[in-house]
């Protein structure tokens, strides 16, 4: 194992600073780890000439004192619907196969400014469209913990931004951006287990992200562990004159001293019994309540929650989803950019044929259904009471965190599942529909995307099958700090090291 993997981000930037290790020598590594891990699938495209420029810039700041940040030298990989200047930006779809974007994501921009190494762009679900990474016109990315990698007897990586899981999960990058949609991040963090953040909505970016849904999408944070997170977050939050769902008061960075000094009797911690769901596993039941159970032994608050309209949650965000893939898809036209079919003879022949090559099947029926339910005979019926379905959930969020009633106490943390199970087999995940598969998948984490509050998962534990299991973290808006603190707590007491674990080593060799 090298040595340099089991350093957190500012152990390393130490370490660049007084010369032990070198830059260009973790950037060397990164990409050819990239190589000899490519059967994971985990990358779309590598950029070894961008990388190795960007790290020997890197080793001469160093060498003058001019780092720029604690992030200058880090190895880092972003999910392929973030648009990169002169690099490639897919979606994992034929559509934009040969998207080069003139522009960079604010994200990219600020992790550029802080000195960041880009690795290269990771694999995804077409259009962010599911939550294995099965459906990328690149082929499908597998799960690092897998025991046996051949034919389809491999796990799935969690989806949709299951390639920035991997990369990270297997030592490739130090962290990587994914988007959070319905669990997007936090779904294959718990199935890879790393650390997935979703922030909360509007704390960063969206500028230069590939829209799925507007009203929901988050970019979202993979690190191997919770100060790395912090670290990242810190780069990439803030206003954005370029995108105005941001929020507009200046981000306040993170400066958390994780494991001194934090009481745990101050905090109060809700356990939501709705998320108590059919298809939950008994190893996961275990591994959440026990890790209530050394909260509450430590000194936290732990009592038992209700969000009761969570069970209707999967509804409205299916409903609400498709209603804004159906909108956003509309650009696809074969017109401006993107993919064009030829030989049409008229202006309808070219939309249709365009879109017919341009998407899969799972992108086609969110569109076919997103516009039946916009439908003018049935926009009151669907898409009008979803959102108010949607109202509903977000004010579950706000009475247990901003406003109590009948002498109850403000919550602030809720633990939940971040998934129903470990990861599912990749033969037995394709064997019911996208629709199906989002539904089980992100039962428990979507209903942070409706409010717009931040949830971070964090892996607890392996099961019996040798798979991480993760436990998810949520709070109220802007309250990542609090998330953050008792993460890294719970991170401090389970010691969970994918990086030192056999299976991984393995892996790796």
């Amino acid at each position: 194992m090298k040595r340099h993997l089991q350093l957190t981000i500012k152990q390393l930037s130490a370490s660049y600073a007084d010369g032990s290790i070198s830059p260009r020598l973790v950037v060397d590594h990164a990409l050819d780890d990239a190589v000899k891990l490519k059967h994971l699938n985990a990358f779309i495209r590598i950029s070894p000439e961008n990388s190795l420029h960007q790290g020997k810039e890197s080793e001469h700041r160093y060498e003058n004192k001019n780092q720029l940040s604690v992030l200058d030298g880090v190895p880092i990989a972003i999910k392929d619907n973030f648009c990169t200047k002169n690099l490639t930006t897919t979606c994992a779809s034929g559509m934009l196969s040969n998207f080069v974007p003139p522009y960079n994501a604010t994200v990219c921009e600020r992790l550029a400014a802080s000195g960041t190494v880009l690795v290269g762009k990771t694999n995804m679900d077409q259009f962010a469209m599911g939550s294995g990474t099965v459906d990328s016109i690149f082929g499908p990315t597998k799960n690092i913990w897998s025991n046996d990698l051949s034919d389809n007897k491999w796990h799935i990586a969690g989806g949709s931004s299951g390639g920035s899981a991997t990369a990270v999960a297997a030592g490739i990058c130090y962290a990587a951006i994914g988007s959070d949609t319905g669990g997007s991040t936090r779904n294959p963090a718990s199935y890879c287990g790393v650390v997935g953040l979703k922030p909360t909505y509007g704390l960063v970016s969206r500028h230069g992200l590939i829209p799925l849904v507007n009203s929901m999408d988050v970019p979202g944070v993979f690190t191997r562990n919770v100060s790395d997170c912090v670290d990242i977050l810190n780069a990439i939050a803030g206003p954005d004159a370029k995108d105005s769902t941001t929020i507009r008061r200046p981000f306040k960075k993170i400066d958390i001293p994780f494991f001194e000094d934090f009481d745990l009797r101050n905090v109060r911690v809700g356990i939501p019994k709705e998320y108590h769901c059919e298809g939950l596993t008994k190893e996961v039941l275990e591994t959440w309540m026990k890790v209530a159970d050394l909260l509450e032994d430590n000194g936290a608050h732990v009592e038992q929650v209700s969000l009761p309209n969570t069970a209707a949650s999967i509804f409205v965000y299916s409903i609400l989803n498709q209603c804004e893939v159906a909108s956003n898809m509309a650009r696809y036209d074969g017109i401006e950019y993107g993919h064009r079919a030829g030989n049409e003879s008229s202006t309808e022949e070219l939309y249709a044929n365009t879109r017919a090559e341009g998407f899969n099947t799972v992108v086609k029926t969110r569109i076919l259904t997103g516009n039946y339910f916009l439908l003018r005979k049935n926009y009151q019926k669907y898409f009008e009471k979803a959102l108010r379905v949607r109202r509903l959930i977000a004010d579950d969020f706000k009475r247990v965190f901003e406003t109590p009633k009948n002498n109850e106490k403000i919550v602030d943390v809720l633990l939940t599942p971040t998934t129903l199970s470990d990861a599912p087999l990749y033969s037995d995940f394709i064997s019911q529909s996208n629709r199906d598969q989002c539904a089980v998948q992100d039962f428990c984490t979507q209903p942070a995307n409706m409010a717009g509050i931040p949830a971070i998962s964090i892996p607890i534990r392996l099961s019996k099958r040798g798979l991480p299991i993760g436990l998810q973290l949520m709070s109220r808006s802007l309250n990542e700090e609090m998330l953050l603190r008792v993460a890294g707590w719970i991170e401090a007491q389970v010691e969970f090291d994918c990086l030192e674990n056999e299976q991984i080593y393995a892996a790796r060799s």
